[in-house]
C-alpha cells in the first residue's frame, strides 16, 4: 500500500485508538480552502488538464525546487523561461525525469501528498519510480481525458465547500466573471493581494500605479487618490466573493504616520525616489492603512511576513518570480505590530490573521499576542509549516497560551489542485493525534476533543474568513 491507514497517528495503542475515533468523525467533512493559488481559469473553462507533467510537475515549486537542489535543470522539467528560450516540451520525458528522482522526496510532506493523491485518485499501490514511470503516466494521462477529472468534477469529488484564489488588484477577475455567468454551483471566491501596488520593490511598481489609476479612475499619483483606488478595488473584489486580503511583506513592521508624513512618503515612493528605508516604511504604513480599510469594509487581513522572496537571483532573472526560492528569515512581531495594534488591536470586528515562516516566534511572540488582542488570530500552516511536524509543533507551542480558538483552522495555500484533499487529510490526522494525546494524558475529555477536532477541521476556517 502507498498510504497506511494509521499514518501520522501515535504509536501508543491507547492514544492511537482515540485518534482513530476523532478522525473518523472529521475525515469526510467538507473542505474549506480560504487561501490558495489555484488558477481560477480551471473552474471557469473546465477544460481537461493536459498531461501528468503539466499538472503535477511544472506548476509546483514544492516539486521542482527539490529537484533543482539536486542538480536537475529547470529547463529539463519544462519550466518556461522569461526569454522564451528552449526547454523540454515532451511531457513524458519530464515525467520520467521526475519519477527517477522520486526518492528525493522521502520523508517530506510532498511525498505524503503525492502518494495520497496517487492512491486515492488513481488507484496506485506500487511506488512511483523510474521502473513504474510509464505505467503511472499512462494511467494518469488516460484518467485526465475523462469527464470525471475535469476541474469542476474534481471540485465536487473533493467535497470542496468553498475555495479562494488570490489575485492582484490589477486583475480584472474575468475568470471569476465567467464562473458567475456559467451558472455552475461551485463556490470560488477571490482574495485581494495588493503587493504589486503596495511594495515599491515589486517589479514594475510605478507602471503598476498607472494601471491601478486607469482601472479605478482615481488619481493614483496623489495619496488620497491612491487610497481611494484601493477602496474601489476592494469593493470590486468583494463583489466577486472576496472576504480577505493577503499581504506578503518581507517583515511584520507596521507604522502609523501623521497624514503629512505619509503623504510625503508616498510622493517619494510614487516618483521612484524612495530609499530602501522608505520602501520598508511605506510597506509598514500600508499594513496599517489596509487594517483601517478592513475596519470599514469587514475584510479579513492575512499577513505573511518573514520570507526573503526570490532569493536566487539567477532563477529570478531566467525564470521569473515565485520559483521556489523563498527562504525563511528571522521575524520580529511584538514591536513590529505595535503601531497597528495601538490603533486597531482592540477592534472586535477586525480579524488580522498572522502567519510565519519563523516558528521560533510561535511561543515567544505570536501566541501571547493572539492570546491577548481581540483583533489577532494565528494561521497554523503556511508553506514550510504545512508539514506534519510543523503542524504538531504549532499546536505544542501555541495552545498553552493562545488556546485553539485564537487559531483559524487549516489553510492549505496550494497551487497543486489534486493535492488539496491530501493536505487537509494530513492536517486532520495531525490535529486528531495531538488531541488524542491531551485525552490520554487527562488534560481534555474525549467529548471535548471531538468538538475541537470538528472546529479545527471545518468551523474555525469558515468563521474566521467569513465564508
Amino acid at each position: 500500500m502507498l498510504i497506511h491507514e494509521d499514518r501520522l497517528f501515535p504509536v501508543d495503542r491507547d492514544t492511537r485508538a482515540v485518534a482513530r475515533r476523532l478522525y473518523e468523525r472529521v475525515r469526510d467533512l467538507p473542505l474549506v480552502s480560504p487561501h490558495g493559488h489555484t488558477d481560477p481559469r480551471w473552474y471557469a473553462e473546465n477544460e481537461a488538464f493536459p498531461d501528468p507533467a503539466t499538472l503535477f510537475v511544472i506548476p509546483d515549486h514544492y516539486i521542482f525546487r527539490m529537484l533543482y537542489s539536486q542538480g536537475v535543470q529547470l529547463e529539463d522539467l519544462g519550466i518556461p523561461t522569461r526569454d522564451g528560450s528552449a526547454v523540454e516540451r515532451d511531457p513524458r520525458k519530464i515525467w520520467r525525469l521526475f519519477a527517477s528522482h522520486y526518492h528525493l522526496f522521502r520523508g517530506t510532506p510532498t511525498r505524503s501528498w503525492l502518494d495520497h493523491t496517487f492512491a486515492t485518485l488513481f488507484g496506485f499501490e506500487e511506488r512511483l519510480s523510474a521502473v513504474t514511470a510509464d505505467a503511472y503516466y499512462d494511467r494518469i494521462d488516460a484518467a485526465l481525458r475523462t469527464p470525471d477529472f475535469r476541474p469542476r468534477a474534481l471540485f465536487d469529488r473533493f467535497n470542496i465547500e468553498v475555495i479562494a484564489t488570490t489575485e492582484s488588484p490589477l486583475d480584472e477577475l474575468k475568470s471569476h466573471e465567467t464562473i458567475r455567468q456559467s451558472g455552475w454551483g461551485g463556490r470560488v471566491v477571490t482574495a485581494y493581494r495588493p503587493d504589486p501596488v503596495v511594495d515599491p520593490d515589486f517589479q514594475g511598481f510605478r507602471d503598476n500605479l498607472v494601471r491601478f489609476g486607469a482601472l479605478t479612475g482615481c488619481e493614483t499619483a496623489t495619496w488620497d487618490g491612491y487610497l481611494e483606488a484601493h477602496r474601489k478595488r476592494r469593493a470590486f473584489f468583494r463583489s466577486y466573493g472576496a472576504t480577505s486580503t493577503d499581504h506578503g511583506h518581507p517583515t511584520a513592521r507596521t507604522a502609523d504616520l501623521p497624514r503629512h508624513e505619509a503623504e510625503a512618503l508616498f510622493g517619494r515612493v510614487s516618483k521612484g525616489e524612495a530609499s530602501a528605508a522608505d520602501a520598508e516604511l511605506f510597506r509598514a504604513q500600508m499594513l496599517t492603512e489596509m487594517a483601517a480599510m478592513s475596519v470599514e469594509d469587514g475584510m479579513v487581513m492575512q499577513i505573511h511576513p518573514g520570507s526573503s522572496r526570490n532569493h536566487n537571483r539567477f532563477i529570478v532573472e531566467r525564470f521569473g518570480r515565485d520559483m521556489g526560492a523563498d527562504i525563511p528569515s528571522q521575524t520580529e512581531y511584538v514591536g513590529a505590530l505595535k503601531p497597528l495594534l495601538d490603533r486597531f488591536g482592540n477592534e472586535r470586528d477586525l480579524t488580522v490573521i498572522l502567519f510565519t515562516l519563523d516558528e521560533t516566534s510561535y511561543s515567544r511572540e505570536l501566541a501571547p499576542l493572539a492570546g491577548h488582542y481581540p483583533a489577532l488570530k494565528l494561521g497554523p500552516a503556511w508553506w514550510f509549516f504545512d508539514a506534519p511536524e510543523g503542524m504538531k509543533r504549532f499546536r505544542e507551542l501555541t495552545t498553552e497560551t493562545a488556546g485553539f480558538y485564537n487559531t483559524v483552522g487549516f489553510n492549505d495555500d496550494t497551487r497543486a489542485y489534486l493535492s488539496i484533499p491530501a493536505r487537509h487529510d494530513v492536517a486532520r490526522r495531525v490535529d486528531c493525534a495531538y488531541l488524542a494525546g491531551l485525552v490520554t494524558t487527562h488534560r481534555l475529555d474525549e467529548d471535548e476533543a471531538h468538538e475541537v477536532a470538528y472546529d479545527l477541521a471545518y468551523r474555525l476556517a469558515k468563521e474566521a474568513y467569513k465564508l
